[in-house]
């Protein structure tokens, strides 16, 4: 019982440490969809480690009805995670969350297989999550990784990594020792600098050889010019 207590303590606290917008403990307690749907959450695991039926996905299905947030009962989540404004947040059966864990609205652990096995993906601790990002299938994501907003990931993510893009790719690793960024090559955006280059330079041409009928077509329009120029000679 202590214990929960101070779990639960523990995830008003990160509301006050990761979310600039709390104001004050009764605010948070009142308006905190993030902070409700982990408590209901809460219950209803216990309830499913116990094997008692129905209940826990009822309790689960209340708690999408009042927060917009969507936790299976089996879902296994540390302590300390933050769900901020949550809206659309769906969190599947097989998934494990670690601690200290950040997730933004939108956020979709999913999975792809019907099978009876592990399915979703498992969060390291102090991870990341962007608004609108999808994890899908049983990947591992390492611990102090950045998902960025929209970002589809679908293979496993290595610890300090910060990844961006559909399908996801890792654009930089954080070295812990000096909390140093150091930023990867990203083929992708040199192929699409490339490109644009390179349209800029046809566009310069197209622009030219335009000017160059043009003129060409007004000579052709007035060729007493031409003779005249001629007998000038």
């Amino acid at each position: 019982m202590m214990g929960t207590l101070r779990a639960i303590r523990r995830d008003i606290q990160v509301v006050f440490e990761r979310d600039p917008a709390a104001g004050n403990i009764i605010e948070v307690l009142l308006t905190s969809p993030g902070l409700h749907a982990r408590e209901f959450h809460r219950l209803a695991h216990c309830l499913w480690n116990l094997r008692v039926p129905i209940l826990p996905r009822v309790i689960s299905h209340l708690s999408r009805f009042l927060t917009g947030i969507e936790i299976h009962p089996g879902a296994r989540i540390g302590s300390g995670l933050l769900i901020d404004h949550g809206s659309g947040v769906v969190i599947g059966e097989t998934s494990e969350i670690g601690n200290d864990v950040s997730i933004f609205q939108g956020v979709t652990l999913g999975g792809t297989s019907t099978q009876k096995v592990k399915r979703h993906p498992t969060l390291g601790d102090r991870v990341v999550v962007g608004s609108g990002a999808k994890l899908i299938g049983a990947i591992t994501i390492g611990d102090d990784v950045k998902i960025g907003a929209g970002s589809v990931v679908v293979t496993s993510v290595p610890s300090n990594a910060t990844v961006v893009g559909v399908p996801g790719r890792i654009v930089a690793f954080r070295n812990p020792d000096d909390d140093t960024l150091e930023r990867l090559p990203d083929p992708e955006w040199d192929f699409m600098q490339g490109l644009q280059q390179r349209m800029a330079e046809l566009e310069g041409r197209i622009v030219l050889l335009e000017t160059q009928l043009q003129q060409h077509a007004g000579t052709e329009s007035h060729p007493e010019n031409v003779v005249s120029g001629k007998t000038e000679a």
